[in-house]
Formats: structure tokens, sequence, C-alpha cells
């Protein structure tokens, strides 16, 4: 546990400190978050027509009303966690990988969900706004990190049954 503990730790720490760095905030950060904005304009278009993005502003044509997805509002920093606890936990390079990636695709749909909903809660209240965003939307994108990695244990550490055919777990 402790070497797990020490590897988690090692590796938030590099990953934190390089996702600060002005280089990479400039050319990854902003442009992957301004992607992400792109995205939250082409899912809400077919049903709102009003909205648009620039940048990593999602803006309402409509009444003016705005969110602007700041840092710790990417997924960036939910999918370093899942990074770490990957990286640290003692599995195949192969199955670090699948981890992270289909980790990383289910932080941002749930990241984008957050976004979506908050766009249209400031523009209906905004104390239930600052409720979901401050509150709320944490813990769940926290949650679907842990779901993640929990089903990912689940999976790697699925017992093997001699007596099955070849690539056929135990049930």
């Amino acid at each position: 546990m402790l070497r797990y503990s020490a590897w988690f730790f090692a590796v938030l720490v590099v990953l934190f400190g390089l996702e600060m760095l002005g280089p990479v905030q400039e050319n990854v950060i902003l442009p992957f978050t301004a992607f992400i904005a792109k995205v939250c304009v082409a899912i809400i278009t077919p049903f709102d027509g009003d909205v648009l993005a620039y940048g990593k502003i999602l803006q309402s044509s409509a009444n003016g009303f705005a969110v602007s997805i700041e840092p710790g509002c990417n997924g960036v920093e939910a999918t370093i966690m899942l990074i770490a606890a990957a990286v640290a936990f003692p599995a195949t390079l192969k199955q670090k990988v699948a981890v992270v990636v289909i980790g990383f695709f289910a932080i941002q749909a749930a990241n984008i969900l957050r976004i979506i909903s908050l766009f249209y809660l400031g523009q209906w209240n905004m104390q239930v706004f600052e409720w979901a965003h401050l509150y709320l939307w944490p813990v769940l994108i926290m949650v679907d990190v842990l779901a993640v990695f929990l089903v990912w244990l689940r999976v790697i550490n699925r017992p093997v049954d001699d007596d099955a055919p070849a690539g056929e777990a135990a049930a």
C-alpha cells in the first residue's frame, strides 16, 4: 500500500506540475478546453440554435448568459487522478492504457453533461447553478473517476476458470 501511495502521489505531482506549465496550458489545455466548448455547442445546437462557443466560453445569443470552462472544469484534473491511480496500480501496460483511454472518454462524457447542465441551470436559477457547480458536479465527476477505476479493477482481477475454454472467465 505504501508503494502504491508513493507512486500515486509522485505521478500526481508530476502531471499536475506539467499541466500548470505555461506552454502546456497555451498549447494543450486551452485548445482542448475550447474543443470541449465546441462539442457542447454541437450537442446543444439541434435543440437550441441560440448557443455559441468562442474559445472556452459557451454563450446564449438569446439572453447573453455565458459559462466559461475554467481550469478544474475541463475534466483534465479528473483524468490526471485516474492516470495516477492506473499508473500506480500493478497491472500490465495494456491494461493501464485501456483504463486511461476508456476513463478519459467516460470523464469527458460526464463533464460535457456537467457543462451543458450548468449552462441551462445558470439561465434558470443562479442559486441552483452555484450549488450544482460547487457541490454536486465536482462530487459526480470524482465518482465517475472512482467508478471507472473500480470497474477496471474488477475486470482485470476476474478469476480465470481453468475448465473454461481459452479466453473465457469464470462467472
